[in-house]
């Protein structure tokens, strides 16, 4: 397998938000199905983007139930 390819890209997209990295996948997937075996490795870098996006989803959820409810 190419972890040297996909680590790099995986670790840099840790660093986005919850729509651009849905964002990203979405347009990956679709070129995958657009052209199969465009991109080398596309479906691990897909597996670990849709990885991330449910990590982010989780971590949205859990913080809304974090927050403070006016007092009224």
């Amino acid at each position: 397998m190419a972890t040297w390819f996909i680590s790099p890209l995986i670790v840099w997209a840790k660093g986005l938000r919850f729509p651009k990295l849905l964002a990203l996948t979405a347009v990956l997937f679709l070129v995958n199905v657009a052209i199969p075996d465009f991109v080398p490795f596309i479906d691990e870098i897909l597996l670990g983007l849709a990885t991330l996006i449910l990590a982010r989803w989780q971590e949205a959820k859990s913080n809304e139930d974090r927050l403070p409810t006016p007092n009224g």
